[in-house]
């Protein structure tokens, strides 16, 4: 068997998997399936499972957990000349004419049912946490190489916060019915305006 083909059949099998524990997690709760019950709605052994996924929170949360050093290499990676705020800026503006789930701007079923799944799921919250931690320590790490740690830390908390509130928006958006079509000509004004803000500093907008 080829690499391309072997790497097909591996990206299949955990496809599989996820859908397979999803569909069993909104059907019966997260809290209530277990991984060997994944196992064998999916006609493969606990072990073909672990080898593709080490916990149930994997299961649910491997995709987004795909984005954690996004940030951190959107700035790595910038053009010469472009700054981390304007490198930033732009993904995400590009992100977000993409429909990109990472946005919070898809009306896609499946990425609707994850986000139901997450909401209803508060033994998912410490995952999450920990999803952003180490996303918001990466961009630190990255923005160091251009000012001081301290002053990088301070900046990559106020773009990973102000990241947060623009996915949370577009995300309630979409779970609320609005399509991503229509919502998406405001998701690209209020991200604007969030960088902006990021840009400029609150005084302004603190002090009309």
């Amino acid at each position: 068997m080829g690499a391309g083909l072997r790497e097909r059949k591996k990206q299949e099998t955990r496809r599989l998997l996820w859908e397979t524990a999803i569909g069993l997690f909104i059907e019966r709760g997260f809290d209530n399936v277990a991984m060997a019950e994944v196992a064998a709605a999916a006609n493969v052994s606990k072990t073909t499972v672990f080898n593709y996924f080490g916990s149930k929170e994997d299961l649910v949360l491997s995709a987004g957990e795909d984005h954690v050093d996004e940030p951190a290499r959107v700035v790595r990676t910038r053009a010469p000349g472009e700054t981390p705020l304007a490198a930033l800026r732009r993904h995400f503006l590009t992100a977000l004419a993409e429909r990109d789930p990472a946005t919070g701007l898809s009306d896609h079923p499946t990425v609707l049912r994850v986000h139901r799944l997450i909401n209803a799921t508060p033994s998912l919250a410490p995952r999450l946490f920990v999803v952003a931690a180490r996303s918001q320590e990466l961009l630190a790490a990255e923005l160091a190489t251009v000012t001081d740690p301290r002053t990088a830390r301070l900046a990559a908390a106020q773009i990973a916060a102000t990241r947060m509130v623009l996915i949370s928006e577009n995300r309630d958006r979409m779970l609320a019915g609005d399509p991503a079509d229509l919502v998406h000509p405001s998701a690209v004004l209020h991200a604007e305006e969030a960088f902006a803000l990021l840009e400029h500093g609150l005084s302004a907008a603190l002090n009309p």
